[in-house]
C-alpha cells in the first residue's frame, strides 16, 4: 500500500507538515466589520430597552392605557370571546394577535406576569427594528450602518416606545421585514418571491396599524415606475397580491364575523376621532427629533434643528444626484418619500402621542444617512489646494468618523439611560398589590382603563354575565363617531345604553385618572353610580368602588 503514495521531496515534505492539516472552513470565517456593528447595536438598543423595563415598576407595574387593551383582547379571544363582536376595539386586531400565544401564560402564571413577557418581546421586538435597518444598508459600509442603527438604538422615544405592549415596535418590525425583502441593495428585487413575502409582510403591519399604508403606497409608486418591457405590472401585482393576503389573512375572520362593528371600529371611529385638546405643534417636532424627553428648549432653537435635518437630508439627495448625475436609488427614494408622508400624517390629527414617533425612527435615519453616504461617494469636485508634505489617509479618516460615531451613540446611550419616566406612574405598581387584597378573586371588576385590572390578576372573573368590555375609550368612539367622554360621547343614546348595562353587572368598579375622558357621566350613569356603589380604597392606583346595592 505504501507504493501507492507519491513521494515527496524532503523539503516539500517539511513545509507540508509545518503546516499542519488544512483549517476547516468554519475556522476561516470572521465577523465582518458591518456585522459586527449590526450586532453591537442591536445588543445596545436591546440593554436599554431592558434597563427600562428593569426601572421604576415597569415590568409589573401600569404605565399604559393601550398595553392592558392589546394584551386583554388576547385574553378575552383564548377564553372564546370574539373582538368586534363580542367587545370593541379600534385597532387592528394584529398586535392582539401576536399577544395571543403570550396570553396563554395568563392562566397559570396570571395576568401581571403574562403581561411582563409581553413586555419583555416588545422589548426585542424593538431591537430588532435596529438589526433589520442594519441588514437594508449592509452595503453602504460601517459608517452608515453605525449612524442608522445607532440613532435608532439610542432614539428615546423609540426606546420608551418599547417599554410596555405598544404597536410600533412591532409596526416598524414588520415594515423594515417587508423592506429587507422587496430591496435588493439599493434597488428593488426582481424575484417575484421576495416581493410576495416582502408584501405580506407590510400586509401584516396593516394589521398591527393602519400606519403601513403610506410605505406600501411608496414602493408601489417605485413599482410602477418603467423598468423593463412587460415588467412593471406584473411585479407590482405580485408584491399588492402579497400584501392583500398578508393583510386580509389574519382580518377576514374578525370583519366577516362582525363588519359593522369593525368597519366603525377600526376605520370611522379612527378617522372621525374629536379629542378635547391638540397637541401642540412644538411637541410634536421635539418628539419626532428625539429631544421631547429632554431639557425644555426654545421654540427657535427646536425649529432650527428641525429644519436643519430637513436640509441634510434634501439638500445631501439633491447634491449627491447633481454630483453623480444619477437619480436617488429606489432605497433612497422609498426612505426620503415615506419619512416625509409620515410627517404630515403625524403633524394633520388632533391627537399625538409619543410612541408615534417610533414609526418615524427608521425612515428618518436613512432619510439622513442614505444620501450623505451617496454625497461622500460621488467624490464632488474640490478646489485645488497647494500640496501639503503629507496628508491623512483616507481610510485613517474613515476610522476616525466611525470612532466618533461610535462616541455619539456611546454618550447618547448613557444619557438615555438616565433619562426619568413620567412620574404620574410613580407608586402605582405598589399600590396595585395592594388592591388585589381589596377586590377578591374572580370578582366582576370594571374598570376604565384594564391595564390596572391585568396588573392587580383582577381581569378574569368567573361571575356569569360579567361584562367583557376591554377598550372603554375605543367603545365611545365606535359607538359615537370618535367622540369621548369630554366632547359628546354621552350624547348617543347607544353610548349611555352600554354604559348603564356594564355597570348594572358590576361587582367593583376601578377608576383611575383619565376616568372623566373615558366614561361618559351623564346625570343618568352619575346617578345610579352613586347610588349603587361606595369607595372603598383611593390611592396612586386609583379609586375603587364596591356595589352596595343590586
Amino acid at each position: 500500500m505504501m507504493g501507492n503514495v507519491p513521494a515527496v521531496p524532503g523539503a516539500q515534505r517539511s513545509a507540508a507538515e509545518s503546516a499542519g492539516p488544512p483549517a476547516p472552513a468554519t475556522a476561516r470565517r470572521r465577523v465582518s466589520p458591518a456585522a459586527g456593528v449590526i450586532i453591537v447595536t442591536t445588543a445596545l438598543a436591546l440593554a436599554l430597552r431592558l434597563w427600562q423595563l428593569g426601572m421604576h415598576g415597569y415590568l409589573f407595574g401600569v404605565t399604559e392605557y393601550d398595553d392592558g387593551v392589546y394584551f386583554g383582547s388576547a385574553v378575552r379571544l383564548l377564553h372564546g370571546t370574539v373582538p368586534y363582536r363580542d367587545f370593541i376595539t379600534v385597532q387592528p386586531p394584529g398586535v392582539m394577535l401576536l399577544m395571543t400565544p403570550v396570553a396563554l401564560f395568563a392562566g397559570p402564571l396570571g395576568t401581571a406576569k403574562a403581561l411582563a413577557i409581553g413586555r419583555v418581546l416588545t422589548a426585542c421586538a424593538g431591537a430588532g427594528g435596529v438589526t433589520l435597518t442594519g441588514l437594508l444598508i449592509r452595503r453602504h459600509g460601517v459608517l452608515a450602518i453605525a449612524a442608522a442603527c445607532g440613532f435608532l438604538a439610542v432614539y428615546p422615544d423609540g426606546v420608551y416606545a418599547a417599554h410596555t405592549v405598544l404597536i410600533e415596535p412591532w409596526l416598524v418590525l414588520f415594515c423594515l421585514a417587508g423592506a429587507l425583502a422587496v430591496m435588493d441593495g439599493d434597488h428593488l428585487t426582481s424575484s417575484s418571491r421576495r416581493l410576495a413575502v416582502g408584501g405580506a409582510a407590510f400586509g401584516f403591519a396593516g394589521v398591527c396599524k393602519t400606519w403601513a399604508v403610506i410605505p406600501v403606497l411608496v414602493l408601489l409608486g417605485l413599482l410602477v415606475l418603467p423598468t423593463g418591457p412587460h415588467r412593471a405590472p406584473r411585479r407590482t401585482l405580485v408584491f399588492l397580491g402579497g400584501t392583500v393576503a398578508g393583510f386580509a389573512v389574519p382580518v377576514l375572520p374578525f370583519a366577516v364575523l362582525a363588519p359593522h362593528v369593525f368597519y366603525n371600529s377600526v376605520i370611522v371611529a379612527q378617522w372621525s376621532r374629536t379629542d378635547d385638546v391638540r397637541i401642540s405643534l412644538w411637541f410634536r417636532l421635539a418628539s419626532m427629533i428625539g429631544l421631547s424627553h429632554g431639557p425644555e428648549l426654545a421654540h427657535a432653537l427646536l425649529l432650527a434643528v428641525v429644519c436643519a435635518t430637513a436640509a441634510v437630508a434634501a439638500g445631501a439627495s439633491l447634491l449627491a444626484t447633481l454630483a453623480s448625475r444619477r437619480l436617488p436609488p429606489p432605497l433612497e427614494i422609498f426612505a426620503l418619500a415615506s419619512g416625509a408622508l409620515v410627517v404630515v400624517a403625524f403633524l394633520w390629527p388632533v391627537d399625538y402621542y409619543y410612541h408615534y414617533a417610533a414609526f418615524l425612527g427608521p425612515f428618518m435615519a436613512l432619510s439622513v444617512v442614505l444620501p450623505v453616504e451617496r454625497l461622500c461617494r460621488a467624490g464632488l469636485p474640490r478646489p485645488a489646494r497647494p500640496a501639503r508634505p503629507a496628508r491623512s489617509s483616507p481610510r485613517a479618516v474613515y476610522r476616525m468618523a466611525v470612532a466618533a460615531t461610535a462616541m455619539v451613540v456611546l454618550v447618547l446611550a448613557v444619557l438615555q439611560g438616565r433619562t426619568q419616566p413620567d412620574p404620574n406612574y410613580h407608586g402605582v405598581a405598589d399600590a396595585i398589590v395592594a388592591d388585589e387584597h381589596i377586590i377578591p378573586a374572580g370578582s366582576c371588576v370594571v374598570a376604565d382603563a384594564v391595564s390596572y385590572t391585568i396588573a392587580a390578576n383582577r381581569f378574569i372573573s368567573t361571575v356569569p354575565g360579567c361584562p367583557e368590555m376591554v377598550d372603554s375609550l375605543g367603545t365611545d368612539y365606535a359607538l359615537s363617531h370618535g367622540r369621548n367622554g369630554l366632547t359628546g360621547a354621552g350624547n348617543v343614546p347607544a353610548v349611555r345604553r352600554l354604559w348603564l348595562s356594564t355597570l348594572s353587572h358590576a361587582q367593583y368598579v376601578w377608576l383611575s385618572g383619565m376616568y372623566l375622558r373615558r366614561i361618559p357621566w351623564t346625570p343618568a350613569i352619575s346617578s345610579y353610580f352613586t347610588a349603587s356603589f361606595r369607595l372603598v380604597r383611593a390611592d396612586a392606583s386609583g379609586r375603587v368602588y364596591q356595589r352596595i346595592r343590586g
